[in-house]
């Protein structure tokens, strides 16, 4: 699952987790994001020290068996965290979604966390450049999800994102218990407390929030990402 921060992702990694039948991953490439470029997030000193700085290693893993004996494997994925010359091949194989959100809500949401990011930090343009390397590679247009419409009909949308990738659906990926999961990241403790109060996908969103002034550049450029995926959504 391809996504970008505060995209619905970390509920849908617990929607995936609550099934028995499926091992999860969050954010496997995390640290060795920060490790290679050197950025300052919250937590990044632990974040490293709990992960896997190599992405060669991480690679090998996300390619290979799932683990604890599960039949699936789900690997929630920050599209920035792979960066520009890194090896896609290890990709071949896999199914792969990518999980959108309208930009307005994400930087509302990503700036209440960490102040002012940019385009680099929330994934969309990355978004496309995957989406278009996994059609290359595969010869097929990739399955597209909105948060949005997961957010107004759980059920439905679920349905149909498990028709699209050939994965049985079951009722229990509505619902998780509180208090998060026991494959969250590190860092899970600055980013993940609304979530970790949820039983369930919240009810559907209202309008577009306003996001300032300070914000405005960075959401024109990532509008074009998102419209581009958007019509290609299930």
């Amino acid at each position: 699952m391809w996504s970008g921060p505060r995209n619905l992702s970390t509920a849908m990694m617990y929607s995936f987790g609550a099934r028995s039948d499926c091992a999860v991953w969050d954010e496997p490439f995390y640290a060795a994001y920060l490790a290679r470029t050197g950025l300052d997030h919250p937590m990044t000193d632990a974040i490293i020290a709990a992960g896997e700085p190599d992405p060669a290693v991480v690679a090998a893993r996300c390619a290979g068996t799932p683990p604890h004996g599960k039949t699936h494997f789900y690997q929630k994925h920050m599209a920035h965290h792979m960066l520009p010359g890194d090896d896609f091949s290890w990709m071949e194989g896999l199914t792969h979604v990518f999980l959108i959100r309208h930009p307005a809500r994400v930087l509302a949401s990503y700036d209440v966390k960490r102040e002012n990011p940019t385009l680099s930090d929330i994934g969309f343009e990355q978004q496309k450049t995957i989406y278009d390397r996994v059609r290359e590679m595969t010869g097929t247009d990739p399955v597209v999800i909105d948060s949005n419409d997961i957010r107004a009909d759980p059920a439905g949308a679920l349905r149909r994102l498990c028709e699209a990738i050939g994965l049985p659906f079951d009722e229990a990926m509505l619902s998780w218990p509180a208090g998060g999961h026991a494959d969250d990241g590190v860092w899970a403790a600055h980013w993940y407390g609304a979530v970790h109060k949820s039983t369930g996908f919240a009810g559907a969103e209202g309008p577009l929030p306003e996001t300032g002034e300070h914000l405005a550049g960075v959401l024109a450029e990532a509008l074009p990402f998102y419209e581009d995926l958007r019509q290609r959504a299930i």
